[in-house]
């Protein structure tokens, strides 16, 4: 099936649907089990904006749940790797989710507002989770709840990303977030806006979370005081620079946490939850014996899956490759899943795409762009 036959089976996003309303004709695709805009400018402008400026994008794949009940934290606790009693009020943790014998199952975000916690995750990864979830709230007090989907009070997502992000927020007479994984909520324009810092490596990441009522109002505005449209397209080829993995597609089920490099995901103070009985054996008995790391690519882009090799030996496979295009210039870089004695190797990587041969090296640090 083509990818314009799959997008048809798709919702559009509210921002897509409301690009095409207004005659604008964006290039849409399919991204997170949505429809998106793919490219809303010149390939080169929209990196610009991503890498020295700020970028305003579409964020409607994310979906929201809030777990109420009097058992909420301490149920909450015991399904995900990082820390929930403890979240600060209007802060967050990235989390991933594991089955009993540690497997990755998917990933998430868990965010605290007063005593309210709530779940932000990928569209793609929705049913599956939830129902996941939902599967081991036994004798518990908990209900899962979907958020922002009611009929007349619907509520999608913009992002905000770049160096100059917080900028482009005070212009508009925002509220900035010195700090990552915090939030806060203000009131703009008669709209109710929620305005949440998530990680980031080469710029600022901010989340709008906005009535679908007033997103034209909000997408006008925040492209009036300099920040540039931009696709999923850069956005994915920012994230891939980044180092930033994304679950299916560099993250998948038969994967154990500490394969990915990830750390920032899990706590292992926090006491029992799901899986972390193996989380717990790697750490105090010895090591996993791949990872995922960040490549720079000198070649042809390969595909997901390219096979790596070091001195005519299989070293691992590419999970995501991307062209980051900049004015006057491109890079290339990937993620990729690499065997422990390729890692500690000073040697570089090699693989064939296209017919044609290129190389890899591992990036030690994040690179400067």
């Amino acid at each position: 099936m083509t990818e314009l036959a799959v997008a048809a089976t798709l919702q559009p996003t509210p921002l897509a649907a409301h690009l095409i309303a207004a005659g604008k004709n964006p290039l849409l695709a399919e991204y997170r089990a949505v429809v998106s805009p793919r490219v809303l400018d010149a390939p080169e402008a929209e990196t610009e904006a991503l890498v020295s400026n700020a970028a305003v994008h579409d964020l409607g794949w994310l979906r929201r749940v809030a777990v109420r009940g009097e058992d909420r934290s301490r149920w909450l606790s015991g399904m995900v790797t990082n820390m929930v009693r403890d979240l600060a009020p209007n802060a967050g943790a990235w989390n991933l989710v594991l089955n009993a014998q540690g497997r990755i199952q998917g990933d998430l975000t868990v965010w605290r507002e007063g005593d309210s916690l709530e779940l932000v995750l990928s569209a793609d990864q929705y049913e599956r989770l939830f129902t996941h979830l939902d599967r081991f709230i036994i004798m518990d007090d908990v209900e899962l709840v979907p958020l922002g989907q009611e009929p007349g009070a619907e509520e999608t997502v913009l992002g905000l990303t770049g160096p100059r992000a917080s900028q482009v927020l005070a212009r508009m007479g925002l509220p900035t977030l010195p700090e990552p994984m915090t939030a806060t909520r203000v009131e703009w324009n008669g709209l109710d806006l929620r305005i949440l810092r998530n990680y980031g490596v080469l710029g600022e990441h901010y989340e709008i979370l906005t009535p679908v009522a007033g997103l034209n109002r909000l997408w006008r505005t925040l492209c009036t005081v300099g920040a540039a449209p931009a696709g999923w397209a850069a956005l994915e080829a920012f994230r891939i620079a980044e180092a930033i993995p994304a679950f299916g597609i560099d993250i998948v089920e038969r994967d154990l946490p500490q394969e990915t490099s990830q750390m920032r995901a899990i706590h292992f103070s926090k006491g029992c939850y799901l899986g972390q009985e193996i989380v717990e054996r790697i750490r105090s008995r010895g090591s996993v014996h791949r990872h995922l790391r960040a490549l720079e690519i000198k070649g042809p882009v390969p595909a997901a899956g390219t096979e790596l090799t070091q001195a005519g030996k299989p070293a691992g496979h590419i999970t995501s490759a991307a062209e980051l295009k900049l004015p006057g210039s491109s890079r290339i870089f990937a993620l990729a899943m690499l065997g422990s004695e390729a890692e500690l190797s000073n040697e570089s990587l090699a693989y064939t795409a296209s017919a044609a041969a290129g190389t890899a090296g591992i990036l030690a640090a994040p690179p400067t762009l």
